[in-house]
């Protein structure tokens, strides 16, 4: 099985992403663990990238397309992937594709999470992660028992720098601005799914789940 999966900030990507790699058994694929990966290691790849992080500037597209790849050419992947942050552009998706072809295989499926704005920004200004195990919570979805205090390994919970609405309005904005073409792109491939992202956790993992199997 070989899939995309798109949606905004706070669409609970984390969470389907790893049910979905659980399920079919095939490698969760994120962007920016390729990156720091790539950096960590001193690759050739990843010092390239450093060096437009490090000055502030965009990774091009076609260094970006490079580094996923390299990635998926790994003996992990023969059977299948699931890319999260990944394509982001009209000009990724179609690098994409040209690879994949190269290599006799073809995408089956792109999964776009659904969810009103309003309620992204909701779900993130409540967000809580632990300090020391790194465990999400919400304070009304899904709070931890005592509060402040994380239920797994009792560490300080925090809220995010970045986790204000004015912050969060702004990153959906630009993922919206973004993903849109794509969205299309995908759309005439006859191979994206939409998924109500607002409905209960497992609800739209079974939606996931049915709709990949159909």
């Amino acid at each position: 099985m070989k899939l995309i999966l798109l949606g905004p900030p706070g669409a609970g990507k984390g969470t389907q992403a790893a049910n979905i790699v659980k399920e079919f058994a095939i490698p969760h694929i994120s962007t920016g663990d390729i990156f720091r990966k790539n950096i960590k290691e001193g690759t050739e790849l990843g010092v390239k990238a450093k060096s437009f992080i490090d000055s502030g500037k965009l990774v091009p597209d076609s260094l970006v397309c490079e580094i996923v790849e390299d990635r998926l050419s790994e003996e992990d992947c023969k059977e299948g992937f699931l890319l999260d942050g990944f394509p982001r552009t009209v000009f990724q998706a179609e690098s994409l594709d040209k690879f994949l072809n190269e290599n006799g295989k073809t995408l089956n499926k792109v999964v776009n999470i659904k969810v009103d704005p309003d309620l992204l920004v909701e779900r993130a200004v409540g967000r809580r992660i632990c300090k020391s195990c790194g465990a999400t919570y919400h304070i009304k979805y899904n709070p931890s028992k005592v509060e402040g205090v994380c239920d797994l390994c009792d560490g300080e919970l925090y809220q995010r720098s970045d986790d204000v609405a004015e912050t969060v309005e702004n990153r959906i904005k630009v993922y919206i601005d973004e993903t849109s073409p794509l969205i299309d792109y995908y759309t005439k491939k006859e191979i994206l799914i939409d998924i109500d992202g607002q409905q209960d956790i497992d609800k739209v993992y079974k939606d996931i789940s049915v709709a990949l199997k159909g």
